[in-house]
C-alpha cells in the first residue's frame, strides 16, 4: 500500500494517515539486520546497567548529558561546566532559574517526572501535556485550530523563514491524530509490532503532529527514552539518544521529511535504529569507565582510611561538581569533617577544587571526563 504523503509544505497536512504503517516497510532484509543489531547491544547496555549497585551514579550523569544534547539540537547550547554548576545548586536557586542551564534542566525533569509517571500508567494525553509543560515552563496544553504553526526553513538563504512543513490543523484533528499514536503506543494486542520499531515509527508520527506550540522536538525524544523503559527494554532511562541525533542532525531531519514527501520509511528506519545501536555501545563503554574510576578512587579513599569511603564516593559519582552542603545533607559528615575529606581527595588529585561566583566546588575530573568524551 502506497504511503499517503505531504505533497503542499504550505497545506496542513491534515491527512496524515494514522497508524499502523504497512508492514512491507520494514520487514526487509536490511531493516530486519539492523533491527537485531540494535536490540543486541541495548540488551547488552540493560544487562551492565543493572549490575550497578547504585543507579543514582549513572541516572544523574547520563540524564543530564542527554538533556544537554536534545536541548542542543534546538539551539539551546550550554557548556558542562555552567550545566553541572546548576544542577549542583537547589532547584529553585536564584542561580539556576533562567538561562540555558536551566531550560537543559527542565528536560530531565521532565525525563524523570514522565518516567515516574508511567509506572503506574500508560501513554496518554496527561503524560504528553505534563512532559511539555516541564519542558517549556509553559502552562498551555495541545495547540489549539487556529494556532498556524509550521516549520521554518533554517539558514539564511533565499528559502530562510518559508514554511518547510505544515502540521495537521482543525478542530479535533491534532487530538485524533493522538488517540490514534497513543493507542499504538499502548496497545501491543492490536499493533504488534518489534517495540524499536515502533519507537521510531511513533517518533515520527509525534513529530509530523507536532501537537504543541514549542518543545515538540525535545518532548517527543524524551518519549524515546520512555517507550523503550515502559516496555522493559531498559530499567531507567539511561539511553544517550540525543547526542547521536546531535551529530547526525541533518540525516535526522532529512529521514523524518523523507516520510513526509516520498514516504520513505525504510531510511528513516534505519537512522534510528543505528542511533539505539551506537547509542548502545556508547553507553556500555562509558558505564564501564564510570564503574572503573569509581573502584579506582573508593581504593584510594579507603587507603586513606577516610570514614564512610563508600557513600563518600557513591556521593562523588553522582554528579559531576560537590559541595560541601551535599554531604551534610546527606548526613554522612559534619560540616569541618566534609571540607575536610574533600580537601584532601583534592590534594590526592582525585578532585579539582573551583570557586566560581564566590562558590566553592569541588570538580571529580574523571566523572568529567568521561561524560564529555
Amino acid at each position: 500500500m502506497a504511503y499517503l504523503i505531504n505533497p503542499d509544505r504550505t497545506v496542513p497536512w491534515n491527512n496524515l494517515p494514522e497508524l499502523p504503517i504497512d508492514n512491507d516497510y520494514y520487514e526487509q532484509v536490511d531493516v530486519l539486520k539492523r533491527l537485531g543489531e540494535a536490540k543486541a547491544a541495548l540488551g547488552r547496555l540493560q544487562g551492565r546497567s543493572i549490575a550497578i549497585p547504585n543507579q543514582a551514579v549513572l541516572i544523574n550523569s547520563i540524564s543530564l548529558q542527554e538533556a544537554k544534547a536534545s536541548s542542543a539540537i534546538e539551539n539551546i547550547f550550554t557548556t558542562d561546566d555552567e550545566l553541572y554548576k546548576a544542577f549542583s545548586e537547589e532547584v529553585n536557586s536564584l542561580a539556576v532559574q533562567q538561562g540555558p542551564a536551566k531550560e537543559v534542566l527542565n528536560y530531565r525533569e521532565a525525563l524523570w517526572q514522565g518516567f515516574e509517571y508511567l509506572q503506574h500508567s500508560g501513554f496518554n494525553n496527561q503524560y504528553l501535556v505534563n512532559t511539555y509543560q516541564i519542558v517549556t515552563q509553559y502552562t498551555d496544553g495541545i495547540r489549539t485550530p487556529i494556532a498556524q504553526t509550521y516549520i521554518k526553513q533554517g539558514g539564511a538563504g533565499p528559502n530562510a523563514g518559508k514554511p518547510f512543513y505544515t502540521p495537521p490543523r482543525g478542530k479535533g484533528i491534532v487530538e485524533a491524530k493522538l488517540d490514534n499514536l497513543l493507542s499504538f503506543l499502548n496497545d501491543d494486542e492490536t499493533f504488534n509490532t518489534d517495540p524499536l520499531i515502533k519507537m521510531a515509527i511513533a517518533h515520527f508520527q509525534y513529530e509530523a503532529i507536532h501537537p504543541f506550540r514549542d518543545g515538540n522536538g525535545r518532548s517527543g525524544r524524551i518519549m524515546n527514552i520512555h517507550y523503550l523503559t515502559k516496555k522493559g527494554l531498559l530499567d531507567y532511562p539511561i539511553l544517550y539518544l540525543s547526542r547521536y541525533i546531535l551529530e547526525h542532525k541533518d540525516d535526522y531531519y532529512a529521514g523524518l521529511a523523507g516520510v513526509s514527501q516520498r514516504g520513505d520509511w525504510k531510511t528513516w528506519l534505519l537512522f534510528m535504529l543505528s542511533a539505539v545501536e551506537s547509542t548502545s555501545n556508547n553507553t556500555y563503554y562509558k558505564i564501564n569507565d564510570i564503574i572503573s574510576a569509581k573502584d579506582a578512587i573508593l581504593h584510594a579513599t579507603i587507603e586513606e582510611n577516610i570514614l564512610r569511603p563508600e557513600p563518600l564516593v557513591d556521593a562523588l559519582f553522582t554528579q559531576p561538581f560537590t559541595k560541601v552542603k551535599h554531604l551534610t545533607e546527606k548526613g554522612l559528615y559534619a560540616e569541618n569533617t566534609a571540607r575536610k575529606y574533600l580537601d584532601r581527595l583534592t590534594e590526592m588529585g582525585v578532585l579539582e577544587k573551583r570557586t566560581l561566583q564566590g562558590n566553592v566546588y569541588y570538580l571529580n575530573s574523571e566523572l568529567y571526563r568521561i561524560l564529555s568524551e
